[in-house]
């Protein structure tokens, strides 16, 4: 490209290459060209390219929606930004997962750091003061990739050979479940006193839905699975709600490949497809993505962030959930997931099947993609890089203010949820490296104050947590 470029050149170059020539050549004398202006050489900018670009510009900014800065629910202050980087581990490896979690152990309920690591380590630290409890590396024959509180007590941790353990606070393994023939990438419990569900997602595409059990000795059975979703392609990531109407449990998951929320009935030993919510209404090759993790907002739980596999930057969304109507007259019949009938619900508004018109099923088809567009709040990139093979990780901050997105480039982000800005960048892991998970959240002193704080762990084999000042 030329190193001085004007609007009297690029009209020159139009007008000489599609052969106008006695416009060119006015055009060039009353300009004060010189005769060759019109002459376009190899990396010259064109009117065309000036076309394609505003183009291309205009898609982007089309499947981009930024919020309103109206002065309300903007990103509280203070917010964690002073890092105390955990240096007591036994062992240096990658981090692969990060959770606080209350459990009771012994004395009283004590918020406890679980920490995860590629050795095959789970450590677990004392969330309030950070000092090292216990250091287990014989709960899993392989890397656990996920550990979460169950009951009071236990620990339900999920490992890359496909397996799900019960242990107690020692470390001991209680009970032993292998369903999944890969990787057990994501677990979900619904914490309920009288029925509470698993729900465990591999990558062997398949999530199993567990009710465990009480026992004569005042434990818990996991037992066999109570019901299997089979996907066309790996699961992504999953969360456990309540729907509005019925206040039964419903299982959203998303899934490699696929722009949709998928909506799944869970109820006593039987699950059904309740319905389906596009993140990409309008969409076309420009916006492929797959929705990577979602993370439900702790002060609105129908306000679900996501983050994207979108490269060279992660998109973040924040999302509306649009819960589909409840059809009781289906809600004791089992619906097998892997071969869906034709009275499934296939859209938001699909409340009764009738034979329709292509141009009625047309407009219906806009009148969803159009509601689905709107629950869409924000819609922004994070400036986070990553790539084809990074893990996406979100977390709000407790007040639902902001949310705090990871990247490969040892940052980790706080975006505005009102605004979708990007209005912090925490500096602490080693600069390039991957930063692998995320967890944000208060955590209660011994005197009963809560202070908010948020835990990173990264491939640098780092683990930090970061305070307010």
């Amino acid at each position: 490209m030329a190193a001085l470029e004007s609007a009297s050149l690029i009209v020159a170059r139009y007008l000489k290459a599609n052969h106008y020539n006695e416009s060119y050549e006015a055009f060039v004398r009353e300009a004060g060209l010189p005769k060759d202006a019109g002459t376009t050489s190899k990396g010259d900018l064109t009117l065309e390219t000036l076309l394609e670009e505003k183009r291309v510009f205009d898609v982007s900014v089309r499947f981009e929606k930024l919020g309103v800065d109206d002065g309300k629910g903007k990103w509280s202050s203070p917010a964690p930004s002073v890092s105390k980087p955990i240096t007591d581990l036994p062992t240096a490896s990658n981090v692969l997962s990060v959770r606080v979690e209350v459990v009771d152990d012994g004395d009283s309920p004590r918020p406890l750091l679980l920490v995860t690591t590629a050795d095959r380590r789970l450590h677990v630290l004392d969330a309030r003061t950070l000092a090292l409890r216990n250091s287990f590396s014989a709960i899993h024959d392989s890397p656990v990739l996920s550990c979460t509180a169950f009951g009071k007590d236990r620990l339900l941790t999920s490992s890359m050979s496909g397996q799900i353990h019960l242990s107690d606070l020692k470390g001991n393994t209680l009970q032993k479940r292998k369903d999944h023939t890969k990787y057990v990438v994501r677990v979900a419990i619904l914490p309920d006193a009288s029925s509470p569900i698993i729900a465990t997602a591999g990558w062997d595409s398949k999530i199993f839905i567990y009710r465990p059990k009480s026992t004569s000795d005042s434990d818990v059975e996991i037992g066999e699975p109570v019901a299997t979703i089979e996907l066309p392609t790996k699961p992504e990531s999953m969360v456990f709600v309540r729907h509005p109407d019925t206040n039964h449990p419903v299982l959203l998951v998303t899934r490699t490949d696929s722009t949709f929320i998928y909506y799944y009935t869970v109820t006593e030993d039987s699950l059904r497809l309740l319905g389906k919510q596009n993140l990409a209404p309008h969409s076309n090759a420009w916006v492929a993505f797959t929705p990577s993790s979602m993370n439900l907002c702790p002060t609105d739980p129908t306000l679900l962030a996501i983050g994207t596999s979108s490269t060279p930057h992660m998109k973040l969304l924040i999302v509306r959930l649009l819960f589909p109507p409840w059809d009781a007259s289906s809600e004791t019949s089992s619906v097998e997931t892997s071969t869906p009938t034709p009275s499934l619900r296939r859209s938001l508004l699909d409340d009764t099947l009738v034979t329709e018109t292509q141009a009625s099923q047309a407009r219906a088809a806009l009148l969803v993609a159009d509601r689905e567009d709107a629950a869409i709040v924000i819609q922004t990139s994070t400036l986070a890089p990553q790539t084809p093979y990074s893990t996406p990780a979100v977390a709000w901050r407790p007040d639902g203010t902001g949310v705090w997105v990871n990247g490969d480039d040892g940052a980790v982000r706080g975006i505005e949820a009102m605004t979708g800005k990007v209005v912090s960048v925490l500096q602490g892991h080693e600069a390039g490296s991957k930063v692998r998970c995320l967890w944000a959240g208060n955590v209660e002193g011994e005197d009963g104050t809560a202070r908010e704080v948020m835990v990173s762990g990264g491939f640098d084999h780092r683990l930090i947590v970061w305070e307010i000042e």
